[in-house]
Formats: C-alpha cells, sequence, structure tokens
C-alpha cells in the first residue's frame, strides 16, 4: 500500500514501457503529468479524484506517428482527434518538404492542394486566417498557444523554405538557382528552426507529386528542383547539428535512391541520419522489398543511421471518379489531373487520341512505378448504377463486350464522375513479407500520412493493426515479435531515434499512454467509415472507428479518450506539448516514488 496521492491511478493493466522490456501487471499512478509510481502491489485509491480499472487490458506509452500532413488542420481543428482516439499521442508535422513556417496562404494552398488532396480553398483560408508567425521560433509559440491534443513535433520543410526565399516561380523552375543570399537565407532559416527544437527538415524528390494553382499548376515541388550543392549546404547542418532528414526518393531513378541512401554515410564527415519513405511491397515490383533490408543494413554496419519509413498495413486506396495521386506518374493521367475544369476534364477524356496515349501508358512494362495499373485489380465500392458494383473495371469491360479496362474506366468516370467510388491495394498486400519488415531494424513504422488524401486512404489506426497482426500471430502459434517488441517498435524506438520525450512508460516519463483491450483488436479496425471535416466545408474523410478496442488515451496524464469519446478537455484545454528535440518536458511536480 501507498499513502501518496496521485491525480489518475490506473489498476491492474498489462504495463508495457515502451523498450520492448517484459511486460508485467501492475498498477500506475501517474502525478503532475509523469508517471510517478509504477507497482506491484494495489496503490492506495482512497483519495485519488481518477481511477481506470484495466485488468485484462495493455496499457502502453502513447503512440507515435511520425508521418502526417496536419500542418493545415492543426491551425483550426488543433484536437487532432481522428488520430488521438487510437492512441496516438504525438504526430510529426512537416513532412514530404511542405510546412506553414514560411509560406503564406496562396502558396500553401499551391503546394499542399494537389499533393496532400486537402481542399486549396481551405488551406488558403486556414494559413490566411491564423498566421502571425515569421520565424519557426514563433510558429512553435503559435502551436503552443493552442488547444493541441496530442503532442506535436514537426520538420522544417525544403519547399516551404525555398518558395519562400525565391518566390514559387522561381522555386519551380529547372533553369533557376537560388542566389548567394537565397542560399544563405535558407541556411539561416534551416540554423534557426534546428535551434529552436525542429527535429530536422524535409525535402522531396518524387516526380509525380504535383502543384496545385494556376500560376505553377503541375510542376513538381520546389525541393525536386534543388540542385546538389543547394541540398548538400543545407545537409552539412543537419550532419553538424545530429537532426534528420526526411526525404522522399525519385524512385524511377535508382541512382537517386541510392545517392540518398549512401549520403546517409559518415565518411570523412559526420554521418547524416536519414529517413526515407517507401511503399515497401509494391505489387508493381514484387522484387524490390527485398533489398530494402539489406541495403539499411549495409549502410548502417559502415557508419550510416538510415530507415526505411513504412506503412506496417496494406496500402488501400479509395477514389472518386479520378482523383487519385497515382495517376500523376504517368503522362495521360497527369494530363487529366491538370485540368481543374469538369467540363475541360471529360473532353480530354473522351477523346480518342488522348485514350490510345492511356492505353499505351496503362500497358507499357517499362520504368519503375507505384501504381500495377490493373484495373482488374480495382474494385468499384460505389457507382449510382448498381449494376457494377462490387466488380473491377475489367470485368465490367468484360460485361461491356471486351472494352479495354481504360475504355471502361474513362466511361464510368464520364457517366457518374465524382460519384464513381473505387479501391485498390497498392503496396504491403503480401503478410509474410509484412511479418518480415516489421521486424527489420532499418525499417520505421511510419508513413500513416494522417490529415492529407482525405477521401483517399485511412490509416490513422496502423499501430492498432500491427499489433493485432502480432498478436494474432503469437495465438496461432506463428510468433514472428513479441507484443513487447511490437510495443517498442511503435513507440519507444522512434522516440529514441528522434530524440523526443515520449514513447515510454516507466517512472518519471510523461503520462502520455494509451489503454487496450487485446480482446478488440478485431475486424473493427478495417471496417470503412467517413466523418465530416468542419474546417474543409464539411468535406467528408475516411476514417477509422474501432471504439471498443480503445479503452482511455491520456496525454500528459489528462483523459482525452474513453471508448470512442472525448473529454470535455479535448479542444478546450491544452494537453499535448510542442516537443523539441533532445529536450525533456518539465513536469508539473518532481516528487516521484516507486511504490513496490
Amino acid at each position: 500500500m501507498n499513502d501518496v496521492t496521485y491525480d489518475t491511478i490506473i489498476r491492474g493493466g498489462r504495463w508495457f514501457d515502451g523498450s520492448g522490456s517484459a511486460s508485467a501487471v501492475r498498477d500506475i499512478g501517474l502525478r503532475g503529468g509523469h508517471v510517478a509510481a509504477i507497482s506491484a502491489e494495489p496503490l492506495d485509491v482512497g483519495d485519488c479524484p481518477e481511477v481506470i480499472d484495466a485488468a485484462g487490458h495493455w496499457v502502453l506509452p502513447g503512440l507515435i506517428d511520425i508521418h502526417t500532413h496536419y500542418d493545415v488542420e492543426v491551425l483550426g481543428g488543433p484536437a487532432l482527434t481522428e488520430s488521438l482516439r487510437h492512441g496516438v499521442t504525438t504526430i510529426m508535422l512537416g513532412s514530404c518538404s511542405l510546412s506553414t513556417v514560411y509560406v503564406d496562404g496562396t502558396e500553401a494552398g499551391d503546394l499542399f492542394g494537389r499533393v496532400e488532396a486537402i481542399p486549396r480553398e481551405h488551406v488558403i483560408s486556414a494559413v490566411d486566417g491564423h498566421k502571425t508567425w515569421n520565424s519557426c521560433r514563433e510558429y512553435i509559440a503559435a502551436l503552443e498557444a493552442r488547444p493541441l491534443g496530442p503532442n506535436v513535433a514537426a520538420f522544417i520543410g525544403h519547399s516551404d523554405m525555398r518558395t519562400a526565399t525565391m518566390g514559387l516561380d522561381r522555386a519551380t523552375r529547372a533553369d533557376e538557382r537560388p542566389t548567394r543570399a537565397e542560399q544563405a537565407r535558407m541556411e539561416d532559416m534551416l540554423a534557426e528552426a534546428l535551434d529552436a527544437g525542429m527535429v530536422g527538415m524535409s525535402s522531396q524528390q518524387l516526380l509525380f507529386d504535383k502543384i496545385d494553382g494556376e500560376t505553377c499548376r503541375s510542376r513538381t515541388l520546389p525541393s525536386t528542383y534543388a540542385k546538389p550543392r543547394e541540398l548538400r549546404r543545407l545537409k552539412a547542418l543537419l550532419r553538424r547539428s545530429g537532426r534528420i532528414l526526411q526525404s522522399g526518393p525519385d524512385i524511377a531513378n535508382p541512382v537517386n535512391v541510392g545517392s540518398q541512401v549512401f549520403s546517409s554515410l559518415g565518411l570523412f564527415r559526420k554521418k547524416l541520419k536519414t529517413s526515407l519513405l517507401s511503399a515497401a511491397d509494391v505489387k508493381a515490383n514484387p522484387y524490390a522489398v527485398t533489398i530494402m533490408g539489406p541495403l539499411a543494413g549495409l549502410v548502417n554496419r559502415f557508419g550510416g543511421d538510415f530507415r526505411w519509413q513504412h506503412l506496417p498495413v496494406p496500402f488501400e486506396v479509395y477514389a472518386d471518379g479520378i482523383d487519385l495521386v497515382i495517376f500523376e506518374e504517368f503522362g495521360a493521367g497527369a494530363a487529366a489531373l491538370h485540368l481543374r475544369d469538369e467540363v475541360e476534364r471529360n473532353a480530354l477524356m473522351r477523346d480518342e487520341a488522348y485514350r490510345r496515349r492511356f492505353r499505351k501508358e496503362y500497358e507499357s512494362k517499362l520504368g519503375i512505378r507505384v501504381w500495377h495499373r490493373d484495373f482488374f485489380d480495382a474494385q468499384i465500392v460505389a457507382c449510382p448504377d448498381a449494376a457494377v458494383v462490387g466488380k473491377s473495371f475489367g470485368e465490367v469491360g468484360t460485361d461491356r463486350g471486351g472494352l479495354h479496362p481504360v475504355d471502361a474506366f474513362l466511361d464510368l468516370v464520364l457517366e457518374h464522375g465524382r460519384a464513381l467510388r473505387w479501391r485498390t491495394t497498392i503496396s504491403n498486400h503480401r503478410p509474410e513479407i509484412l511479418k518480415k519488415l516489421a521486424a527489420e531494424p532499418g525499417v520505421q513504422m511510419g508513413f500513416s500520412d494522417a490529415g492529407a488524401h482525405l477521401r483517399n486512404m485511412a490509416f490513422y489506426n496502423m499501430g492498432l493493426r500491427l499489433l493485432r497482426h502480432v498478436r494474432d500471430a503469437q495465438r496461432a502459434g506463428r510468433e514472428f515479435m513479441t507484443i513487447e517488441a511490437a510495443v517498442h517498435r511503435l513507440t519507444g524506438e522512434l522516440a529514441d531515434w528522434y530524440r523526443l520525450d515520449a514513447g515510454h512508460l516507466r517512472i518519471g516519463d510523461r503520462a502520455d499512454l494509451v489503454i487496450i483491450d487485446p480482446e478488440k483488436l478485431d475486424g473493427s479496425l478495417d471496417d470503412y467509415a467517413e466523418e465530416p471535416v468542419a474546417q474543409y466545408g464539411g468535406l467528408s474523410r475516411m476514417v477509422n472507428r474501432n471504439d471498443a478496442t480503445v479503452a482511455a488515451v491520456l496525454v500528459g496524464g489528462a483523459t482525452v479518450f474513453r471508448y470512442g469519446r472525448t473529454t470535455d478537455l479535448v479542444g478546450a484545454e491544452r494537453t499535448g506539448s510542442f516537443l523539441r528535440a533532445g529536450v525533456p518536458v518539465p513536469a508539473r511536480h518532481r516528487e516521484l516514488s516507486h511504490a513496490g
């Protein structure tokens, strides 16, 4: 027994500390936003204002999402409840070279709108309506003044800095280079961001991420135009500070991928911590995944510090009509998405010359790609014509007298527009490969894209789905990873690599945690759901709903969710903190105690 008082006591749950160590049934006492006691004996609940019964449940550190695009949503909806409800208590902003530190609303709309499938007009409204900052320190202060739900950490985006320095037009021209003064300004921006506590810089070399708007429409992101010298000078700042480069490679160029992997090496200089985006086990190239682990292992054995960023669940995407980013990777698809006017786009899709081009590119086996380009592997899930629902576009073509799958697809888009909804799985479709990747030390669990692609995908609960995969394999006698190791991969491993005060649940640690009912790690994690987003004009976005699985979520010791329902704190008070790299968040009280 213990006569010390606590703000909250969590009783009798199976406790995981986030380090991979053995779990155990414990009582946990929280005080001042931190863990004050972890006891094998029952804690005295007599004067405790909140007691949570966790018997039969798992109590683990709050999950960490290292790849989101909440940069716009956090301005007007800082509670970020779609992540919180699934036990995610720390999220990372500023991915893929995109952030909202320096750009104005119109520039942000052009950068985020098409690439991340967030309505451009709402991006402009959010940034222009909320922006009061002109530096990283002021940006961080503005976030800390908001009622943040989860903790937030951030990259500074290279495209953000390049646009603010050169202007969007010059920053997206292949024949333009930053002047010496502009290069120096970007370096000053990055240095200030690192000094303010940002985890590093994100860049982008992927060439099918396209700009929205009118002036620079369909050009690739500004970061893709940077030449080696510009990037080397920025990377030098990251090397010296020990901070991180997040990057998206040009997958069509193996030399680019290789150079980014091997740039992590510290030969005759400090190593560069590098996290590279990956679609992992893509259907379009089933052999690429076999070199990921060995390549990361090779670089790390020779002094690098490199990680692939990987979504640990099947990469299933949905689309309304032709509005899906995968069409950006080949000419005919990009040509359709370039046209904002529906009449013009429809005229293009009716044109037989355009269709011949689409069919040719669809059938081409040359080059490296993300989308497998197989309309027989694309299922219609909603359409005014009920006769086609449940069928693939290839099957519809067969039913219509042997019509080519491309023509069947384009015909249905012309007939029904965005009312035609369909889905396909691009990658991570083989469970055995997912198991191998989950255990691969050169792979990080991430890449949820939370807050982006609102109508296309929902991976807010990817951590829970990985835990289910591990638990199910264990129960079937085919264990590929312990539950403790899986929790570590989703929490402490990420926090330690990014140097964040998160991801652990030990005495003295921040009380960011999630309580899970392992018996509810079930099919509800896969169920389809939608929810309107008020700040995006009521746009209905894809979400996850598995409210029985997550019994409670606490951030900084404050309960923010109980069985799918927010508490009164959410959106009214700040429970999360801005996490600065390498800097612990101070406790409100430090009198901590062991209780057995």
